[in-house]
């Protein structure tokens, strides 16, 4: 399989391609077993994998390491990747459930406080008649214990989706992939984070307006200061100044993949 190449942010490759070819790609995975995992990169989680080693091998060793905001398609068109668009987690989830009727693409939500699941394949099983969501799974806000595991493994094997979308925080959903993609039997998992609550109706989307010029960040501070201050006013303006190093020549980040 042809992926597309990836440019350097701060170390770490981003895949350059456009919303559609993220679809594509991931309608690939239909009868498929274990392709990998799906990263949807921000400036905060790369900016957070210089010092998480962990976090940085898990973007390392996917199959695709999506441009989930504004900044880093900015700097795939810097790098000459004219081609390349925001791949939003809540849109490749809905590009992907739309386009995967026709294929017979079988889902499988996996994360989301509890009931989030449900709501959410409830949702969209509305949207898109015919979308078929096999299961799903609400885990507790830990790392699984051997027999949660095991029962998690148990449930994927009987429904053997297509795909996993993974909805829990980062940077945890992508040491999760990372870990236990080899372990579970489905094409491919995609973490998208917060799309479990936009999509479910939980938590309200910014405007497009916002979404499409940089200023998501400032809605989702707005709505959620005192989990995302942190994020938005230390991690996002330290990541502007490390690229703006990088892209200077100041600082040098090897490229590891």
């Amino acid at each position: 399989m042809n992926l597309p190449p990836r440019f350097n942010v701060l170390g770490t490759g981003v895949s350059a391609l456009s919303l559609d070819q993220a679809r594509d790609l991931v309608l690939t995975a239909r009868g498929q077993s274990k392709l990998g995992y799906v990263c949807c990169a921000t400036a905060y989680n790369l900016n957070l994998a210089r010092a998480d080693s962990a976090l940085r091998t898990a973007y390392h060793q996917s199959f695709l390491n999506t441009a989930d905001g504004m900044p880093l398609v900015w700097l795939g068109r810097w790098h000459g990747h004219k081609e390349i668009t925001r791949v939003y987690g809540p849109d490749l989830m809905l590009a992907v459930c739309d386009a995967g009727r026709a294929t017979g693409l079988k889902h499988y939500f996996y994360g989301g406080a509890n009931g989030v699941a449900e709501e959410l394949r409830a949702k969209l099983t509305t949207r898109f008649p015919g979308l078929q969501v096999v299961g799903t799974f609400t885990p507790p806000f830990r790392r699984l214990d051997p027999t949660e595991l095991m029962r998690l493994q148990a449930d994927i094997a009987g429904c053997q989706p297509d795909i996993i979308w993974v909805g829990l925080s980062t940077p945890k959903q992508e040491k999760f992939m990372a870990e236990f993609a080899p372990a579970l039997d489905a094409g491919l998992l995609i973490g998208v984070g917060a799309a479990f609550d936009f999509l479910s109706g939980r938590v309200p989307q910014a405007p497009r307006w916002m979404q499409r010029s940089g200023l998501e960040w400032f809605h989702r501070l707005c709505t959620e200061p005192g989990r995302l201050w942190k994020r938005y006013l230390v991690h996002n303006p330290m990541f502007v100044m490390r690229t703006l190093a990088q892209l200077t020549g100041l600082h040098k980040y090897p490229l590891d993949r």
